[in-house]
């Protein structure tokens, strides 16, 4: 779910994305855009040039998503050290057992 974000500011070729997004392996971000691309909210523009440029953008329907996600990404940072306590609360209740 990083993907899409990170294409919300514009169109990327595929080393920009890698770029952008942090740790994660060109075989995850190919499998990953493909999948996008196949659910209709990937677009993939090949240039037909040599070397290869391909670029990738949101469809209509990923920019909908964008925004739900945004809030998605607000909400768990809000939440996260209420939901890290209770983490931490719950493993040591099941410790003492």
């Amino acid at each position: 779910m990083l993907i899409l974000p990170a294409l919300a500011e514009g169109p990327m070729r595929n080393g920009e994305l890698m770029r952008k997004i942090e740790g994660i392996s060109q075989k995850v971000l190919t499998q990953t855009l493909r999948q996008l691309e196949r659910h209709g909210l990937v677009s993939r523009f090949d240039h037909e040039e040599k070397p290869a440029c391909v670029e990738y953008s949101l469809t209509g329907v990923a920019d909908s998503l964008v925004s739900t996600l945004k809030a998605l990404d607000r909400w768990a940072e809000i939440n996260f050290p209420e939901l890290d306590a209770a983490r931490i609360r719950y493993d040591l209740e099941k410790d003492d057992d």
